[in-house]
């Protein structure tokens, strides 16, 4: 019998009593598994062998288990500085043991959340007392990083892998194993001889001129056999929204803002109307820069300045009180990494980066901002935010909502939900909410409102303004029917997930 040469080759690999795996006879016979593949699904069809598939879990750790690995897990470093401390007779301060334990960052929470969890002890007012009956050399979680570490997971049960994996502390990926069994049909054909047959796999133009295709045997191709998977390059879907986003406005007769990522106070909180001692302009929500630590003065109108100053300390107009609070130039001089793109929306509107504006006027911007949040399925400390604004006479809340309605519909989302809320800067102010496509949750994906007197007047602006704040990757996440903003990006982001999502037209 002839038979192509990878056949051969996997056939005289393959045995009669023992499944030996795909993989295993790649390495063998010195070919890639997917051209072993092929032929063993080749040699099936032809009867001269047996293909059986199981799916087989494979559990790494990630970064950060592999940090807890060697340092030790949270929960079990501050439960041995605690019995350090003497915690198992009298309570220690919290403080005290978690720099004895060396903890830092994230580290304090998740230490806090898992120490009476796993009976270390009862944290209460701040004070932590140990159990010293507890044994932390027996924690099965740290062993089974130990076992995963080894090679060695299938040791550990499932409950505590499912534990890590919610810790984000391993990997759990799942693949098809094949395995190859000759049939009594290829141990016969075996027996009889099996040599190489002489094929061609691909037609050149010397065959073609010679005439010596007419005589020569042709490779055949199974075309239901396995393929190696392929994945090119394509645009992130993070990306894809936002060109939807852009394509989208412009349509509606938007134009585009640009403007630093860093800005002083000024812009991103004064010129809103935002007293200096509003509890969200303090380093626990913003990203506070050390150097260079103020903004230039020519980058900060004197007049311009003045007039905000005003509006913070009397307000505006005959019935204007201002905020009764201090305000000084150093504190608007300090330097941030903006936590929302509306200061791009105040150089704007006074004219500082496109000169005076007369209107009807529409503008946007879909850019990164930071912000020092607790992050969870809804939050980063970095996203996109889509900016913009209406300058038009006489506007009013329907105007608002029909361009709300407008923008989403272009999406594909309908029923978005409004809600009233407070702003500084805006009154009337809405909070806007659209379905999860999956798990049918409500989820806000956006900030809006119309210009209060005390932002407008100081920059000049003599009519109404709407504006709004929508988050770029929650408008993903309700295309896409992802349910954690981290599957769309950062070091979480789930691959195969941004692989497979659907194209965003």
């Amino acid at each position: 019998m002839q038979l192509p040469a990878a056949q051969v080759a996997v056939l005289e690999a393959a045995s009669a009593t023992d499944d030996r795996t795909v993989d295993a006879v790649a390495d063998e016979v010195g070919e890639t598994p997917t051209v072993v593949t092929r032929a063993a699904f080749e040699l099936r069809d032809d009867g001269l062998l047996d293909v059986t598939e199981r799916t087989e879990e494979t559990v790494s750790l990630t970064e950060e288990g592999e940090t807890y690995r060697e340092a030790g897990l949270p929960e079990v470093r501050l439960y041995r500085a605690a019995m350090d401390a003497g915690a198992a007779d009298e309570p220690v301060e919290m403080g005290e043991l978690i720099g004895a334990a060396g903890l830092g960052g994230p580290e304090v929470q998740i230490a806090l959340s898992n120490f009476a969890r796993k009976g270390y002890g009862v944290i209460d007012s701040g004070a932590v007392s140990a159990d010293p009956d507890a044994d932390p050399d027996a924690d099965t979680e740290a062993n089974a990083l130990e076992s995963i570490a080894a090679s060695d997971a299938g040791t550990v049960d499932d409950e505590t892998l499912d534990a890590l994996d919610r810790r984000s502390l391993v990997v759990r990926e799942e693949s098809t194993v094949r395995s190859v069994l000759l049939t009594d049909a290829g141990v016969d054909a075996m027996m009889e001889g099996v040599s190489v047959a002489e094929t061609v796999a691909q037609v050149t133009p010397e065959l073609l001129t010679s005439g010596e295709w007419e005589d020569v045997e042709f490779t055949e191709y199974n075309v239901e056999a396995d393929a190696e998977a392929v994945t090119p390059a394509r645009k992130h879907v993070l990306r894809q929204t936002a060109d939807r986003v852009k394509d989208v406005l412009v349509g509606m007769g938007f134009q585009e803002m640009e403007g630093p990522h860093v800005d002083s106070e000024f812009w991103i909180n004064d010129t809103l109307f935002m007293p200096q001692d509003h509890p969200a302009r303090t380093h626990w929500d913003q990203f506070v820069l050390s150097n260079p630590a103020e903004m230039d003065a020519d980058d900060m109108p004197s007049e311009l300045v003045d007039r905000v100053a005003r509006a913070h300390r009397e307000g505006v107009g005959e019935d204007g009180d201002g905020y009764h609070s201090p305000w000084t130039e150093d504190v608007a001089r300090g330097l941030d990494l903006r936590g929302h793109t509306t200061s791009l929306s105040m150089r704007y509107l006074s004219g500082h980066a496109e000169g005076e504006l007369e209107p009807p006027q529409r503008w946007f911007s879909v850019e990164k901002v930071y912000r020092n949040d607790t992050l969870d399925a809804t939050h980063l400390l970095e996203f996109f935010q889509i900016e913009g604004w209406v300058m038009a006479e006489d506007l009013s809340v329907r105007d608002l909502m029909g361009t709300f309605t407008e923008f989403y519909e272009q999406f594909g989302i309908t029923g978005i939900e409004f809600k009233p809320h407070y702003n500084p800067y805006t009154e009337p102010s809405f909070e806007l909410f659209g379905r999860h496509p999956v798990t049918d949750e409500l989820i806000e994906i956006g900030n809006s409102g119309i210009f209060r007197p005390e932002v407008l007047e100081p920059l000049g602006v003599d009519c109404e303004v709407m504006a709004w704040g929508l988050a770029l990757e929650r408008l993903a996440m309700l295309v896409t029917g992802a349910e954690d903003i981290r599957d769309l990006h950062g070091t979480l982001a789930d691959l195969e997930f941004l692989r497979n999502a659907e194209v965003i037209y």
